[in-house]
């Protein structure tokens, strides 16, 4: 690989994933490991692989991710996010395609936090009426 890169960030719920697009023909690795052993159900891999399929420019990068926190999905979809920016770095033309499609748009929902006097985010304790 060369030392010529594009990176992006991707973010979704509490997952980070930090993209790079090395010229190359189509690999992608994920935390070192291959994305096939770190993603083992096919939809994860389709939601990933979405971005470059759309641009077809899947078999052009080596795609290198560090990911990190949430849970598999969010990491899926933090991946794409990245995967999403890194290609607009590389050619801001794509940007309609991408934007179109909604692969630029950061997805801000995220877990509700619990608030003072109640068990959880909306649960209340159980009310006694006497």
């Amino acid at each position: 690989m060369g030392q010529n890169f594009y990176y992006a960030t991707g973010k979704r719920k509490n997952s980070v994933a930090r993209t790079r697009l090395y010229e190359g023909n189509g690999k992608i690795e994920v935390n070192g490991r291959p994305v096939e052993d770190y993603f083992p159900r096919e939809t994860l891999r389709m939601i990933i692989d979405q971005p470059v399929n759309m641009v077809n420019m899947a078999n052009k990068f080596d795609i290198k991710v560090n990911v990190t926190g949430g849970g598999l999905s969010g990491q899926a979809q933090a991946v794409q996010h990245g995967i999403s920016k890194a290609l607009q770095v590389y050619d801001p033309n794509l940007r309609k395609t991408l934007k179109s499609a909604g692969f630029l748009t950061r997805d801000a929902r995220t877990k509700e936090r619990k608030k003072y006097g109640q068990p959880g985010a909306r649960a209340k304790f159980q009310y006694s009426k006497r």
